[in-house]
């Protein structure tokens, strides 16, 4: 019996450290978004003790903390990032909705019809997402420049669709091999057609391997950089990018761009918190069933 204490305590202490390893740097980030500049750079850090100010939230966001609670001012400094952060959550919002409804349908189509060349297809779009971005980086440029793609919503919706089509294609077919065929076989026999099965069985069975995946293609697209620095200018930009611009000429602006950070956090944060026991399953599909 002590033993067993014994070693569910140990676990539990393990589990806790482990937590703890991995949450340090989040907390550390935010804590730096509410510091001066002095207690930034302090040695050895502030980690608990220091004047919290919303200095840098309202240099980035416009967000103050006054007599009168929070109030929002729009700013229009060079650090102003509110615009920034709506449209990494318009991109990635747009794109995780395009790349799951295709996905979705795809993987649907790879788990339950037989046809040529099915097996070679599975590994064409695996290969796909073996590939480097940085490859195809500069082609996309000039073919995004002849479409007149270059800095709007609509082409970085399609860029970061396309960029997680295969990831969403592979997740969402391990999910419908998941799901016993036979069930499709007897809707079939009571006379439901194939897509009247896929959108009234297969798909409501399915919510949980769509919502792992809409998560993952969300956070990748919150995440990405290369090409959102590539296809875009000055209209579009996501906070990947814009991040690098608080690293000016006289320094890096650190408590500012540790707000930006810690905002940003949030909505991938909300997402995980609301899918977070499909998402564990979404994560541990390493194979796929031919």
């Amino acid at each position: 019996m002590n033993g067993s204490f014994s070693t569910r305590m140990l676990r539990t202490i393990a589990a806790w450290v482990v937590v703890a390893v991995f949450f340090f740097p989040i907390y550390y980030w935010t804590s730096v978004a509410f510091k001066h500049g002095n207690d930034i750079f302090n040695r050895p850090p502030k980690l608990i003790a220091f004047t919290p100010t919303f200095d840098n939230f309202q240099k980035v966001f416009g967000i103050s903390l006054g007599s009168g609670g929070i109030t929002v001012t729009p700013g229009g400094g060079n650090f102003y990032m509110a615009p920034r952060v709506w449209d990494s959550i318009v991109i990635a919002t747009l794109s995780t909705v395009l790349a799951v409804a295709i996905a979705t349908l795809a993987a649907y189509a790879l788990s339950r019809m037989n046809f040529r060349g099915r097996h070679s297809f599975v590994g064409w779009v695996l290969s796909t997402r073996m590939m480097p971005p940085v490859a195809v980086a500069v082609p996309m440029f000039f073919i995004y420049k002849n479409f007149g793609l270059i800095d709007t919503y609509t082409g970085m919706v399609l860029i970061h669709a396309l960029m997680n089509l295969p990831l969403a294609v592979l997740l969402m077919k391990s999910f419908f091999d998941d799901i016993p065929s036979e069930i499709d076989e007897s809707a079939i026999v009571d006379g439901a057609s194939r897509f009247m099965i896929f959108r009234r069985i297969v798909l409501p069975m399915a919510k949980g391997g769509i919502a792992a995946t809409a998560v993952l293609c969300f956070i990748f697209s919150w995440t990405e950089f290369l090409f959102a620095l590539t296809l875009t200018t000055t209209s579009v930009k996501t906070v990947p990018v814009v991040s690098s611009t608080f690293v000016t000429s006289i320094g890096t602006a650190w408590g500012n761009m540790a707000a930006l950070g810690a905002a940003s956090i949030i909505p991938a944060f909300i997402f995980i918190l609301l899918v977070q026991k499909h998402l564990v399953r979404g994560l541990t599909m390493g194979s796929l069933k031919q």
